[in-house]
């Protein structure tokens, strides 16, 4: 069955992986972005998700092209990397805004019409950091953490309607985020995955795809790692 799907941070690395999987499946997808172009072949909207009237009008747009989400994946996210004695307030608040409360608005968007259709999936991107923490990543491995949270949350609050909402939680996935780690850290990190590699965006979209299906539907409030082994068992 072709269902209407949105993704956020949809036009590159994981999101843009996550895309082109689903519509491989038949999905009717459509990418949310911020900045740059919509990738070919795929239904592109701008989407900012700080701002609540953009969140809106992408999900209006969405709507018109496609048919109301019955899919959402909350994947934009951003990171401001700082150690937290000179971090501002700023710079905490700008990776707070798009990474939980982004997550909040489009979240807010979505679940209207799934409440009506009494159904729907939700999958949100965390991460290994939000369990392992790491240096200087105080800003972003509490928003990841806080999704966790928030989904468990919201699984309460939708199951009785049959929507799902659970979470993803990438390890080292070769992106351009990533690529900004130094050879250093990325050997320190190595040490700590027991595969030793990182992974692919295409795994991670894997995990996604499963958790969007119809064969997940009794699957709710759980985090899927994806790390290679990296953090198990927290």
């Amino acid at each position: 069955m072709s269902r209407s799907v949105f993704i956020t941070g949809g036009n590159r690395g994981i999101g843009l992986a996550v895309a082109r999987a689903l519509a491989a499946d038949g999905d009717r997808v459509a990418v949310g972005y911020r900045s740059g172009e919509p990738p070919e072949g795929l239904f592109g909207v701008r989407c900012e998700v700080t701002d609540a009237d953009s969140v809106e009008a992408a999900f209006d747009s969405v709507a018109r092209e496609q048919g109301p989400v019955e899919v959402l994946i909350a994947n934009a996210g951003i990171t401001r990397d700082t150690l937290l004695p000179r971090m501002s307030e700023k710079v905490f608040d700008e990776v707070l805004d798009t990474n939980l409360r982004g997550v909040f608005r489009t979240i807010r968007a979505a679940t209207g019409p799934m409440l009506a259709a009494r159904r729907g999936r939700i999958v949100l991107l965390s991460s290994a950091l939000a369990f392992l923490g790491a240096p200087g990543q105080t800003n972003y491995a509490a928003t990841k953490t806080a999704l966790v949270g928030l989904a468990r949350s919201l699984a309460w609050e939708l199951g009785a309607r049959d929507i799902t909402v659970n979470l993803v939680a990438p390890g080292i996935i070769d992106t351009d985020m990533t690529k900004l780690l130094s050879d250093r850290r990325m050997r320190d990190t190595m040490k700590m995955t027991p595969l030793g590699r990182p992974g692919t965006v295409n795994e991670v979209a894997a995990a996604v795809r499963f958790l969007a299906s119809e064969e997940a539907g009794y699957i709710t409030g759980t985090v899927l790692p994806v790390g290679g082994g990296i953090g198990m068992g927290v």
